[in-house]
C-alpha cells in the first residue's frame, strides 16, 4: 500500500495517517548515532510559539551546547527562517542542528534537552524532535497527523518490530503534550477496535 493510499481518520481537529498504528519504530541510537539531529538540509520544523521560547531560555542552554553551534546561534539567530518559509533550528554548515552535541559514544543528542534532563530549563526540546517520526502540518480548519519514513532510521523501524512498540505508543508523551490526554485517549481507542478487527 503506498502512502497515498493509506486510510485517514478523524479524530477531533486532526486527520491522522493510520501507519502510525500500524507501524512499529523505537529509536536505536546505537545504530543510527542520532542522524536525524545531522542529517538533512534543514534544521528541526518549530511552531511560530517555539521561536520565543527558544530566545528565552538561550542563555541557560548556552552552557550545554558546543562553540561551534553557540557561534552559529549568536550569528544567525536561536531560530531561522527555512527555504519553505517556515521557522526551524539553525545549522551548522548547513548540516547538523547547532543545539546539537555528542555523547562520549559519538551519538548526537540534544543539548536543549540536556539542559532539561539537568534541571535547568522546564523545556523538553521542540516538538517536531519530540514528536519524531511523527510528523504534523497545520492546515486552517485541520491538523494532519502523519508518519514520516526516512532510510536512516531503518534499524528504529526494526527494534520496534522486536518490541511490538507501535509509533502512537512510542511518541505517546508527545502526542499528549501537542493534543492533550483526552484526544490521545481517543486514539488508544481507535487504535484497539483496528486491531480488534484484524
Amino acid at each position: 500500500m503506498t502512502k497515498e493510499e493509506y486510510s485517514m481518520f478523524n479524530l477531533e481537529n486532526t486527520i491522522v495517517s493510520e501507519e502510525i498504528l500500524d507501524n512499529e519504530f523505537v529509536c536505536n541510537l546505537d545504530a543510527c548515532k542520532g542522524a536525524c539531529c545531522i542529517d538533512g538540509d534543514a534544521g528541526a520544523p518549530l511552531e511560530e510559539s517555539e521561536t520565543e521560547i527558544l530566545v528565552d531560555i538561550y542563555a541557560r542552554v548556552k552552557p550545554y551546547l558546543r562553540e561551534e553551534g553557540v557561534k552559529v546561534i549568536e550569528s544567525e539567530g536561536a531560530f531561522v527562517k527555512g527555504d519553505d518559509g517556515e521557522w526551524e533550528t539553525p545549522l551548522i554548515n548547513k548540516e547538523e542542528c547547532a543545539y546539537v552535541i555528542y555523547s562520549e559514544k559519538g551519538i548526537a543528542k540534544c543539548g536543549i534537552e540536556e539542559a532539561y534532563n539537568q534541571g535547568a530549563i522546564q523545556w523538553k526540546k521542540p516538538l517536531s524532535c519530540h514528536l519524531y517520526p511523527v510528523r504534523i502540518k497545520e492546515y486552517k480548519s485541520f491538523t494532519a497527523v502523519n508518519y514520516h519514513k526516512w532510510q536512516i532510521c531503518d534499524a528504529a523501524c526494526t527494534l520496534g518490530m522486536e518490541l511490538s512498540v507501535p509509533i502512537y505508543v512510542f511518541v505517546k508523551d508527545a502526542l499528549i503534550r501537542k493534543f492533550g490526554s483526552s484526544w490521545y485517549a481517543e486514539l488508544e481507542s481507535v487504535a484497539k477496535k483496528k486491531k480488534a478487527k484484524e
